[in-house]
């Protein structure tokens, strides 16, 4: 099997892969039949001189390839046919902006594979960057706090140069005594955000001190869904009945938002679900929050101060909750950090951590055989048609416009 690692070519450039020069010798090393390519790229975090130097070979033509592997979608036009693609696709959930795209590689024969949909048997995403977008968003939310207060100044995390570099700035962001941060979400992305705080000596502690207690100290508690949401017709909260029904369920977030001081904001959020964080809750005169750093990014959804998603270059803006408009930042009610490619801040350490997921977890059912049916599973097309896991896309890709 000849793999090959293709140039990124979306705009903006994503400088994330899927595998670093030290992986692709691994892989080598690991699996002797399977021999590794990397297409030349001037955007990527490793030069080509790093994956050179690790003795793997740089090819401008990939069409001998069996197997190509990048990042975010590939360009319609430079789609090869009758191969086998991984990357994220983005077209999972009907996404209008890549119905073309799902549409050519259908028409060119082509085997898709998403990072998305590999699971493991009993369910649960095997690969993903949410890790590291938990951890750049929850330092970009202190970064804000320093800048919100003049108390410090934190290095923007993409001109660190790598996560050690980024966590040599924690020593600087002392949070005041009393102050709570709140967290939600218990995925990759809310356990990232917990290193982060963690790193940063901020004490956790569970919801009912959170509520109750004062401390003298900064601490942080973690939510999952049935901390802040609450059934409807008064009976027992049930996990499985809310993702499967989540219309019967109300917000409890106020609760938090009276005693929190910053919101760190990591969870999944099902469009049927009611908001967490409402507008009408951030006008309650109690609500003691006054930044929140939405990992999540849903735009006007969840978290109602999350208006527009912003960029690495710029990641602060303000909301007032009165108008409920766009405000700047440091005249700001309520701050917001939005940043929606978050781990593209950090994409050296975030690619190797990805890297290691796909070698140990996802290799071995391509290389070897799919006892679990990883593969099997996620392959979205193959040989022209949809495969009977993701038929639901059948209406989609027959749409014109």
């Amino acid at each position: 099997m000849k793999i090959g690692i293709i140039k990124e070519r979306k705009t903006p450039p994503d400088e994330r892969v899927p595998f670093s020069p030290e992986q692709c010798k691994r892989l080598m090393d690991q699996y002797p039949n399977i021999s590794v390519v990397v297409e030349p790229s001037d955007v990527r975090c490793f030069s080509d001189a790093d994956y050179t130097n690790a003795g793997i070979e740089l090819a401008n033509d990939l069409s001998d390839c069996d197997v190509l592997m990048g990042v975010k979608e590939v360009p319609k036009d430079r789609l090869i046919p009758s191969k086998t693609y991984f990357f994220f696709s983005h077209t999972i959930k009907e996404q209008p902006y890549n119905r073309q795209l799902l549409q050519t590689m259908l028409a060119h024969n082509i085997r898709m594979i998403d990072y998305e949909t590999l699971t493991f048997p009993h369910g649960g995403r095997i690969l993903g960057f949410g890790r590291y977008a938990g951890i750049v968003g929850a330092y970009n939310g202190l970064l804000a706090y320093g800048q919100k207060t003049g108390a410090f100044n934190l290095k923007p995390a993409h001109l660190c140069k790598d996560r050690a570099d980024l966590e040599g700035e924690l020593y600087k962001a002392k949070l005041p005594n009393k102050y709570k941060i709140v967290v939600t979400g218990t995925g990759r992305v809310g356990q990232g955000a917990l290193e982060i705080l963690k790193k940063c000596g901020i004490q956790q502690v569970d919801r009912h001190s959170f509520l109750n207690d004062y401390f003298d100290e900064a601490v942080f508690c973690q939510l999952d869904v049935d901390d802040y949401y609450k059934r409807d017709d008064g009976a027992s909260f049930d996990m499985s009945e809310f993702f499967n029904n989540p219309e019967g369920h109300t917000s409890t977030f106020i609760d938090y938002a009276k005693v929190a001081n910053m919101y760190i904001a990591c969870h999944y959020w099902d469009s049927r679900a009611p908001f967490i964080f409402t507008r009408e809750d951030m006008r309650n005169p109690a609500c003691n929050i006054d930044l929140v750093a939405d990992i999540s990014c849903d735009i006007d959804g969840p978290v109602a101060c999350t208006l527009r998603p912003s960029t690495i270059a710029n990641p602060l803006y303000g909301y007032d909750p009165l108008t409920e408009k766009e405000v700047s930042f440091d005249d700001a009610p309520i701050g917001v950090m939005a940043v929606d490619n978050l781990p593209c801040e950090l994409p050296a350490d975030a690619s190797t951590d990805f890297g290691n997921n796909l070698i140990d977890k996802v290799m071995p059912a391509l290389i070897g055989s799919d006892f679990d049916q990883i593969i099997e599973r996620a392959t979205i097309c193959e040989n022209g048609e949809l495969t009977k896991h993701f038929s639901y896309l059948s209406n989609y890709v027959a749409q014109t416009s």
